[in-house]
């Protein structure tokens, strides 16, 4: 039995305000399918579908799906299925569901094909379970099939990002760079193996602690680690040092005759002295 997705509190976005502002470069252009009169315009809803779901990154000639494409030029599938064909294609689960953790494919995804980032955490949680419990596939049709997106979008019109005020459109947002990903290929670069484990492992070859630690590595924590320091030996050397020390008599003694100072004439300017005229 699957489970169902846990309830959530929408937070106000861009997106559930009504907006009055005048339309600009950053008002999204919609592309319907209904209004394409050539084979140009399904050209322009297919290149904005490509865009939307795999952005910008990732259209190139191989990752092409020349099979959706057709059915959509002979209206055998509508705008919803090409999307979600796109959704459950090799590339988008190659290029970005296996890239992030569930949580960062929750925002992504949800940035791509509803057009608004999560709510909040309990909204990525939410959706990160039906990832784990129905797959890709089941977390892809949960969205297409949910009342936000027919609402918005319905069958024939090409997700976009809803009321764009600033920032890089959520599209483009490249999913493969991320602290995730990054240690998640150290670890294949390591074959599962931490930097610790094969420093200390007796059975390692020196060909494979080479392999595993940068040639760097070692040198660089060499010059972080501090030396250690004996600190009982310390305080023992200083505590006879203490004891060995003479401090001098400096007292001196009372009946030894201080020496005086005699008062010295100072010639002052005449008109400093006092009772002497000036004339």
């Amino acid at each position: 039995m699957s489970i169902p997705l846990l309830e959530y509190t929408p937070s106000s976005q861009n997106q559930r305000v009504e907006g009055y502002e005048v339309p600009n470069e950053d008002t999204p252009t919609i592309y319907r399918l209904s209004a394409a009169i050539d084979n140009t315009d399904v050209d322009e809803i297919i290149w904005a579908a490509y865009r939307q779901i795999f952005s910008e990154h990732l259209i190139i000639a191989s990752n092409r799906q020349s099979f959706l494409e057709s059915q959509l030029r002979n209206r055998a599938i509508n705008v919803r299925d090409l999307i979600r064909g796109l959704g459950k294609s090799e590339v988008y689960r190659t290029q970005v569901a296996e890239l992030n953790s569930n949580y960062r494919l929750v925002d992504i995804t949800l940035k791509r094909f509803l057009g608004r980032a999560a709510y909040n955490k309990d909204e990525e949680i939410a959706w990160s379970i039906v990832i784990a419990t129905k797959g890709l596939h089941g977390f892809i049709d949960a969205l297409l099939d949910s009342e936000e997106y027919l609402e918005n979008f319905g069958d024939d019109i090409v997700p976009y990002q809803r009321r764009r005020f600033k920032d890089r459109p959520f599209n483009l947002v490249n999913p493969r760079y991320n602290s995730y990903w990054r240690d998640r290929q150290t670890m294949i670069y390591l074959g599962g193996r931490s930097f610790y484990t094969a420093r200390t492992s007796g059975t390692l070859t020196k060909d494979d602690i080479r392999r595993a630690i940068p040639a760097n590595f070692m040198a660089l924590a060499g010059n972080i680690i501090t030396p250690e320091r004996n600190y009982q030996r310390t305080i023992a050397s200083v505590t006879s040092q203490i004891k060995d020390i003479q401090i001098p008599d400096t007292s001196r003694d009372e009946e030894t005759p201080q020496p005086t100072v005699k008062p010295t004439a100072v010639a002052l300017p005449y008109r400093y002295i006092p009772g002497v005229k000036t004339t």
